[in-house]
Parts: structure tokens; sequence; C-alpha cells
């Protein structure tokens, strides 16, 4: 009668061995394969966000209308376009096209504004257009991780500028300026990884 031989001690321990070895090399590719979707799914979120927030600036500025707003205080206006030189973080203007699907007791026209706070870039907009009716804005974040957001401005010369309305005016004859509109608006934003991108919008006149 032949004797059947079992395993012995040393080959169990290599099975064994062998099979822990390839559990963690299973498993450190199940983990970079989770890493990668992670940071794939990171860059999709960061396109997304970058495209969003340069969609929102082409279709406020292409649908630029020139209805100054009343200042918050007082009873002076603020032009339809207000960008300071001094402050060239911050972009304020009123837009048309402000869809109103729930029929509510608004305008159609819009007052927005795109500031940068903290590294974020927001937009900022009202319910009514003059803010002595509601002094605060309702803020939406658009983009984080901007080190530096940029405008400018061509002029009916095709003359960039600054600021809006353009620094160089002095001694308007009326308040017509507070109506008046650029003819293209170069916006440029630094990102902390994309570095520095600018988008070019024409302004329908």
């Amino acid at each position: 009668m032949k004797t059947q031989r079992g395993f012995t001690l040393v080959e169990i321990m290599i099975a064994v061995l062998i099979s822990a070895i390839l559990a963690v090399m299973a498993f450190e590719a199940m983990q970079q394969a989770l890493n990668n979707r992670e940071r794939v799914r990171a860059a999709e979120l960061r396109v997304q966000a970058v495209q969003n927030a340069m969609r929102s600036f082409v279709q406020d500025f292409s649908q630029l209308t020139p209805r100054p707003v009343r200042e918050p205080l007082g009873s002076e206006y603020q032009p339809a376009v207000l960008a300071r030189t001094t402050t060239s973080t911050e972009v304020s203007l009123t837009r048309g096209g402000w869809m109103n699907p729930a029929a509510l007791s608004r305008s159609t026209l819009q007052r927005v504004r795109y500031a940068l706070r903290e590294g974020k870039l927001y937009r900022d907009y009202w319910m009514v257009l003059d803010a002595q009716l509601e002094p605060q804005p309702q803020s939406k974040e658009l983009l984080s991780g901007v080190k530096s957001f940029r405008l400018r401005f061509m002029n009916d010369g095709r003359n960039w500028q600054d600021g809006w309305p353009p620094p160089s005016l002095s001694n308007p004859p009326d308040e017509s300026w507070l109506r008046w509109r650029p003819i293209a608006v170069e916006v440029t934003l630094e990102l902390d990884d994309w570095g520095t991108l600018t988008r070019l919008i024409e302004v329908p006149g």
C-alpha cells in the first residue's frame, strides 16, 4: 500500500509567505488605484471650478447693461461698471438677462461684484439693484487658490485702462459717464497651481 505524503511545515510556511506577499502587492495596487482616482477626481473638480469662474465672467460682461445704481449710503450713483485702480481685486457691474423662472416680482437686471478675499474669488450679487434696500449681498465662492485677480478695460479708442470709468476722466460735461461701457475686458487670474490665466471678453455695444 502506497503511503500518502502530506505537506511539510516548511512548505506550508513558504506557501503562507507567498500568499502574504501577493496580498500585500494586491493591496498596494488597489491603494495606488484609489489614490490615482482621487487625484483625477480632484483635477476634474479643479478644471470645472476654473471653467465655471471664467464662464461666469463671460456671461456677466457679455450682458453688461448701462444702468448705474445708487450708493449704499447717500444719493450718489455708482457707474454701470466700477473698478478702481487702487483696488484691482474688485469690480462691480450691472448685467441683464437675469433669469426669473419663478416669476418673482423683481427686475431682470442684476448688480454683481467680483472680489478676491483671502485667496478666494467670490461673486456677490444683490436681489435689488439699488443697495439702499439691501446693503448686504449674497455671496458665492467661485474659485480658491487665487494669488491675484486683475482687470483691464478697452475704451472706444482701443486703449487699455487699468480701471473703469477711465482714470483720465475729469470734469465730465454731464452724468452720461455713469453709463459708459468698455468695448472689451481682459480678466487675468494668477492661480497657485496653474499659474496665470487670461481671458479676453468682448462687450456688446
